[in-house]
């Protein structure tokens, strides 16, 4: 058998002392430190501007709030937008309104607190719908580039095969994927306990900064957990790729210029939010461990969970004409109501 540690073998030395006086599921037989809880790193090394990013996430995070909902709520009151293509843009908003919860007012806590201590099952529980959500905004973009193709290369079966049932089920079908990715993951990192320290390089718990952690850190958690990550961003990413090229391939057939710019005009949005999303899952997701810098983690992660889902509304109600007029639309019978 493997001889202790002589500090640790020695009875009267203060360290024997401090390891057993805890409780016994947090250290191992030889010795080593078990983690229970995590303490995440965040802007701890950014004291004097704590109060500056928390009045600017804080801002940012409620217009995004308040851009989604309006969202949603317009699709909801006006029947014009009650199509597949507006149906799936409500379920965007909604997710991205969760998307945010799960990070952000943490995140702000953290900025105003100096206790920065995230139990192992809340952060288990983060990353879980965190990565789920994330898994689920691919799939729900892919169909939304699948609803286009539908509506623009076959717009006389449009009704018949994007109809109601067949939406929510393709819907269902979009989440249960994401959360299944999730749990995979989810469980690959937290089925072995964490010795390697309590320090979390992030704000949030994410999959890179936490693997670093586990005891069983190891090529095959990483390379499995690498490949469902391209499974996901990459394949969700060539299905939108390929539902463009008919889509761009059946505008291009069109006579009319204003026919080629209308058709256009229903994809760019989407567009826009495919390119920013897919853009930074890949800088995040889809490079090697060992190019990882901590301070440019963060820096991308502000983009994707605080930028991002305030882009969405932004480009979806400036882009699109619809929805622009149903807003108006909308103001115009509430200011009729109240008077």
């Amino acid at each position: 058998m493997t001889p202790l540690h002589p500090l640790v073998s020695d009875e009267k030395h203060p360290l024997k002392k401090l390891l057993s006086s805890q409780a016994p599921e947090k250290q191992r037989e030889n010795g080593t430190r078990l983690v229970t809880q995590f303490v995440l790193v965040g802007f701890s090394n950014l004291p004097d501007l704590r109060t500056t990013l928390f009045a600017l996430f804080l801002l940012t995070y409620l217009v995004t709030l308040s851009g989604n909902v309006t969202i949603v709520t317009i699709i909801h009151a006006d029947r014009t937008l009650h199509t597949p293509m507006y149906r799936f843009l409500a379920v965007l908003s909604l997710s991205e309104t969760c998307y945010t919860l799960v990070t952000i007012p943490n995140m702000l806590a953290h900025l105003l607190m100096e206790s920065q201590a995230i139990s192992i099952a809340g952060c288990r529980a983060q990353m879980f719908f965190f990565l789920g959500l994330g898994c689920s905004h691919c799939f729900l973009l892919t169909l939304m580039g699948y609803d286009r193709y539908v509506a623009i290369c076959h717009p006389l079966r449009y009704s018949v095969i994007m109809r109601p049932t067949i939406c929510l089920c393709l819907g269902a079908l979009v989440f249960c994927s994401g959360f299944s990715v999730s749990l995979i993951e989810t469980s690959l990192i937290f089925s072995s306990p964490f010795c390697r320290g309590q320090r979390v390089e992030h704000f949030f718990c994410d999959i890179g900064p936490v693997l670093k952690l586990s005891c069983a850190q190891g090529a095959r958690t990483a390379l499995g957990i690498f490949f469902l990550s391209v499974l996901v961003v990459l394949v969700s990413f060539l299905l939108i790729l390929l539902s463009y090229a008919f889509i761009v391939a059946a505008i291009l057939r069109i006579p009319s210029a204003t026919g080629r710019c209308k058709a256009f005009s229903t994809c760019a949005a989407h567009l826009t939010v495919v390119i920013v999303h897919f853009g930074c899952a890949s800088i995040v997701y889809l490079r090697p461990e060992s190019g990882g810098n901590p301070d440019q983690d963060r820096l991308v992660a502000v983009f994707y969970t605080v930028v991002t889902p305030l882009l969405n509304p932004v480009v979806y109600t400036l882009r699109n004409k619809e929805v622009r007029v149903a807003l108006r639309r909308t103001l115009a019978r509430s200011r009729g109501v109240r008077q």
